[in-house]
């Protein structure tokens, strides 16, 4: 298994009860996730007045985030040279998805190493992490969601 654990704005921090604590830059967020099968104990107190934000899933699809300090409409975080604008998302997301950096990583490294010039399709770019790498690196991308 590759993991991304070169991150230092980035760092998963906890996990319990269909819930993950992630830190985002300065910004602590707590965040569902279904796969989080085990108990690891009630994160909400463990770590009461240090989280910054809480997302709450509504029954009927999407939420919403609950913000118990104050926090910017967007802000920076970084991996390695690359520079990400990250927000709260209506449906949990931040905009980012860290744990694909291993593949950035991989693209970056294939095209510095291809001394030819590389051109990318990304079809699926959604957020962009890709796209941005894939620039970094000096391909010429086009970027489609």
């Amino acid at each position: 298994m590759l993991l991304s654990d070169q991150w230092k704005e980035y760092e998963l921090i906890d996990a319990s009860n269909g819930e993950k604590l992630e830190r985002w830059g300065k910004y602590i967020l707590l965040r569902p996730d279904p796969q989080i099968m085990w108990d690891n104990g009630d994160l909400r107190k463990k770590y009461a007045g240090k989280i910054n934000a809480i997302y709450h899933r509504s029954s009927k699809g999407g939420g919403y985030w609950e913000n118990l300090t104050k926090l910017p409409p967007t802000w920076e975080i970084h991996y390695k040279n690359l520079i990400f604008n990250v927000k709260q998302m209506g449906f949990k997301h931040t905009g980012l998805f860290p744990e694909q950096a291993v593949n950035w990583d991989y693209m970056m490294q294939k095209i510095k190493n291809a001394n030819r010039e590389i051109k990318v399709l990304n079809l699926f770019a959604y957020t962009g992490g890709a796209t941005v790498a894939c620039l970094w690196a000096g391909a010429s991308v086009c970027h489609v969601d």
